[in-house]
């Protein structure tokens, strides 16, 4: 007796191989800031530690109601540092004990980018004898981080043209992979420069430039 099952073998069919061609795209949009971060504030020392912080503490309130009276808005400002550290000489290796130092640093944010120098002045002016730095940004950054990275494809997908029309070849209409590479940009810091009370201080925010790139992998077409 003969039974219906039919059987199926399969038969291996050789693949060819995909030869990609992987690529570093970058783009860059530069953009005028329309947002200033300015920290400074009171450093004070003393051996008597209270009279220092009871010391410290109406500068800052000094310097404070000066920005509010310059209609910064009071949550524009906020503590972004206050330390209290002991001072110690060493004379001939020996720890001698010369007072305390209580730091109370001030974070103000800046949305009239044209207030900043004066901003600086007015603080210094009540008491800050210190700035430790001036950073600039925009406010809607999204958009130009969107930009750069389309400006970032673009450029990959022209160096892999460019590699390929060397090679002979040509390249997919679509990257069959692409990833970002992701970019931790610093702050840049800016020295302040003491100037006379008859004139504001300049400060000059330039351009930001936003940084954005891509690695991108795309099928070589023989």
């Amino acid at each position: 007796m003969y039974s219906n099952q039919i059987y199926y073998t399969a038969i291996p069919i050789p693949c060819k191989s995909v030869s990609t061609i992987e690529v570093l795209g970058e783009g860059i949009v530069t953009a005028a800031p329309d947002t200033a971060l300015v920290i400074l504030g009171a450093v004070t020392e003393g051996k008597e530690l209270q009279a220092i912080q009871a010391e410290n503490a109406q500068v800052t309130a000094d310097i404070i109601q000066s920005l509010l009276d310059l209609s910064i808005p009071r949550e524009h400002i906020q503590t972004n540092d206050y330390r209290i550290e002991m001072m110690y000489d060493f004379p001939d290796g020996k720890q001698v004990f010369q007072g305390y130092k209580v730091t109370h640093l001030l974070q103000i944010t800046i949305d009239q980018i044209a207030l900043t120098g004066t901003v600086v002045d007015t603080a210094v002016s009540h008491g800050a004898n210190t700035v430790t730095s001036i950073q600039f940004s925009v406010s809607d950054r999204k958009p130009l981080e969107n930009e750069a990275l389309s400006l970032a494809v673009q450029n990959a997908r022209l160096k892999a043209a460019a590699i390929a029309n060397a090679l002979g070849t040509s390249i997919s209409a679509v990257p069959s992979k692409v990833q970002e590479v992701s970019n931790s940009s610093e702050p840049f810091p800016i020295q302040r420069t003491f100037q006379s009370d008859v004139m504001v201080t300049p400060i000059e925010p330039g351009q930001l430039k936003i940084f954005a790139a891509v690695r991108a992998w795309f099928a070589q077409i023989t």
